[in-house]
């Protein structure tokens, strides 16, 4: 897996677990979901993302789009 697929993983996971928890918990949570929401939308314009700099010192190799 390249850290481009991760990072989107790792954000399809936060969503889908900020929406159980919304569900389950508390409606408050949706505001996980707007994080990860707007932190996809500045990675896109800006090219800078914090959890592809976490992946990468993981061990994730790099992909096309966070080299």
């Amino acid at each position: 897996m390249t850290l481009d697929r991760a990072v989107m993983a790792f954000a399809g996971c936060m969503i889908i677990l900020s929406v159980a928890l919304t569900y389950f918990v508390s409606p408050w949570w949706l505001l996980l979901t707007l994080f990860v929401g707007v932190n996809l939308l500045q990675t896109a314009f800006t090219g800078f993302c914090p959890a592809a700099i976490v992946l990468r010192k993981l061990g994730v190799k790099p992909g096309c789009a966070f080299q």
